[in-house]
């Protein structure tokens, strides 16, 4: 939108218009000519709020309305923005996005919206300590996270009332009812608003921390090369190391293509060894690990030639038990014993499957006649036996006639 534009829009729909660009650049990254629209845009919302005088020295964060909550953000979206800017004077910018960022924590502060650790940490000074220092940023991490959950659920139970109000509406007209409706999105607005606001604030303690630093760095380093004749950030080292680095990776590209890889490590002990400077990747190796021995490095390093020296070295032993084979060797064991039963499994399942027990024993020629012969007899006897006692002789006393 052009600056004619710009300049008949009304203060609502510019503050939108920077808010959408202030976006994008946080999400995915803005080029310049975005981000310098949106500093223009975000400039002239702060122009247009200094006419308007919609905050006052005197007023609290209840005295300003819902629709107005959202222009304290302005100075803390231009200092983002303005940060973000490439320009040949880094120092300048450095110096305009901090007074935006101390224009917006001021402002903040006389609304009572600043946290009271912050207070009392400003008016401290900055922490000297290192333990003072972290607790402060864990304790500006929490608060950063709960306004980022806040906003979240927020988002989402506004969503599903939109949905449930489509859905009545859909069904039957609403009637009843629709001022408190009315009167809990502006609530719900207002809280969402004055927790983007505490997030801002957060990210603004940060960003002027960051800022500080890096300002302070830059003047050193300015101050360095004008004492040694030069005023200006010259470049040409950093493209110097830039080419070298592009031309190393290129050749090592191009030496990949014919360098023969090295054979891969299946041992785990092998390779924790070739970590910690144990082996070299080109020794051979066959899973055979001698016992580990903690002990004084004399002696481990040498031939433990006496039972003393031996004892010496063990005297420094850790609380665990050692393995006394490797991973590779213990899974070699475990094949070796699955093997074997399977094979001892196979040979039962055969011989279960076999007919041995359903064929009689099988028995020579000789052996044969002789049970020939001895059936014969035996038949012989007991056909005698039947000629001489009939069938039902031995009853006949239990006979009525006999």
């Amino acid at each position: 939108m052009g600056e004619c534009n710009m300049e008949d829009m009304p203060l609502p729909a510019l503050f939108e218009q920077a808010r959408k660009i202030h976006l994008q650049a946080a999400e995915s990254g803005a080029d310049q000519d975005l981000l310098n629209k949106g500093c223009e845009a975000l400039g002239k919302c702060d122009e247009m709020i200094s006419k308007l005088g919609l905050f006052s020295s005197n007023e609290t964060k209840d005295d300003i309305s819902t629709t107005n909550l959202k222009y304290l953000l302005v100075p803390f979206y231009l200092a983002e923005l303005t940060e973000k800017l490439a320009e040949d004077d880094r120092i300048q910018v450095l110096k305009t996005s901090e007074a935006k960022l101390k224009e917006f924590i001021s402002v903040c502060e006389a609304l009572e919206l600043v946290p009271k650790e912050e207070l009392e940490a400003s008016a401290q000074g900055a922490p000297n300590t290192f333990a003072d220092r972290r607790a402060l940023k864990i304790a500006r991490f929490r608060r950063q996270r709960a306004a980022e959950a806040k906003l979240t659920e927020i988002k989402e139970r506004k969503e599903r009332r939109g949905r449930s109000t489509r859905a009545a509406a859909l069904s039957t007209p609403v009637e009843v009812g629709e001022e408190d409706l009315l009167d809990e999105d502006g609530e719900e607005e207002r809280e969402a608003w004055l927790t983007t606001i505490s997030l801002a604030i957060c990210k603004a303690l940060d960003l002027l921390e960051m800022l500080k630093k890096e300002e302070e760095m830059l003047s050193v380093i300015k101050e360095k090369q004008l004492k040694e004749g030069e005023t200006e950030f010259s470049r040409s080292n950093l493209d110097d190391r830039t080419n070298k680095a592009e031309t190393w990776h290129r050749d090592a590209a191009a030496r990949a293509r014919y360098t023969k890889p090295a054979p891969p490590i299946t041992c785990a002990t092998f390779a924790q060894d070739v970590i910690e400077g144990r082996a070299t990747a080109s020794q051979a190796h066959d899973h055979k690990h001698q016992p580990m021995i903690f002990g004084p490095q004399s002696l481990i390093g040498g031939s433990l030639t006496s039972e003393r020296e031996r004892m010496a070295a063990q005297v420094f032993q850790p609380s665990y038990r050692m393995p006394t084979m490797s991973i590779e060797e213990a899974g070699l064991r475990e094949m070796e014993m699955m093997n074997k039963w399977q094979e001892k499994n196979a040979k039962v399942f055969e011989e279960a499957n076999s007919a041995w027990y359903k064929d009689g024993p099988k028995m020579g020629p000789s052996e044969e006649d002789e049970d020939d012969d001895a059936a014969q007899d035996r038949a012989r006897a007991w056909d005698d036996w039947k000629d001489d006692n009939p069938r039902g002789a031995g009853n006949k006393k239990l006979t009525p006639c006999g």
